[in-house]
């Protein structure tokens, strides 16, 4: 017998996929709107962070040739709606017959708020998001999805304009052969831990996951290594021999 829709606290209904206590936050922490317009003013967004992370003793990068971007040119940042995936215990053909599918990321649609990035820890080599899932993404406002794990579906969700980073893609559907098991609560990505609300940074370069208590400081510190280098190309362009080049400092030290 399925699970009947449930009312929360807040008034949310839910759909009944996963039970109400594998859902650790129903509403993910905010920041002003100025932190996300900062971090997309970016030139080289994922670059610049990863180096003001570094400066700052943070880890939390993911190069893109291990989660590829679906649509090239693509930049996102906003906080991470997060979504654990396991691989179910039994046989998919059986799943299949019975239309039982455990595969829940519905339910993240479900509680997204605009301008989130949906963050599965999820399966290689089976689906973990399609196209109706993408669709449903799209319509919710969410601004991006990152998966640690297969996708499928790419050509429809490059023609609605969602943008995707995953670790693979696979025709292989996740509906009988992965059990969604957690929204909201910490994940890894690529080996890289990550909590509900931490700020995702992702273009062409990789993923950058920021820390949320650490997101003001990463912020202001890219910004630095921006305005550097901004100074550096203009000298370029300008002519400034390659020795001088050498020599001069556009990036002073890092000091919190």
């Amino acid at each position: 017998m399925s699970a009947q829709p449930v009312k929360t606290a807040s008034d949310k209904t839910l759909t009944g996929k996963v039970p109400r206590e594998a859902i650790r936050m129903m509403e993910l922490p905010r920041v002003p709107k100025a932190m996300i317009e900062g971090f997309l003013s970016l030139g080289d967004m994922s670059s610049t962070v990863s180096d003001a992370m570094d400066e700052i003793g943070l880890y939390g990068v993911v190069p893109a040739s291990k989660l590829r971007p679906t649509i090239a040119g693509s930049r996102i940042c906003g906080p991470a709606l997060t979504l654990r995936n396991i691989e179910q215990p039994f046989q998919a053909y059986k799943g299949a017959q019975d239309r039982a599918s455990r595969l829940a990321e519905i339910e993240a649609h479900n509680l997204a708020q605009p301008g989130d990035v949906l963050v599965i820890e999820g399966i290689p080599d089976i689906s973990n998001m399609g196209g109706i899932s993408s669709t449903i993404a799209k319509r919710q406002g969410e601004a991006a999805a990152i998966v640690d794990g297969a996708i499928r579906d790419v050509r429809e969700s490059v023609e609605i304009g969602f943008p995707r980073w995953a670790s693979s893609v696979s025709p292989i559907t996740g509906k009988w052969r992965i059990q969604t098991v957690e929204i909201n609560g910490p994940i890894r990505i690529c080996g890289v831990p990550v909590k509900p609300g931490d700020i995702v940074v992702a273009d062409d370069d990789g993923v950058c996951f920021v820390p949320l208590e650490h997101a003001e400081l990463v912020l202001r510190r890219s910004i630095e290594i921006r305005d550097g280098e901004k100074r550096r190309y203009d000298d370029i362009r300008a002519g400034v021999p390659v020795p001088d080049l050498a020599q001069r400092t556009y990036v002073y030290k890092f000091e919190k």
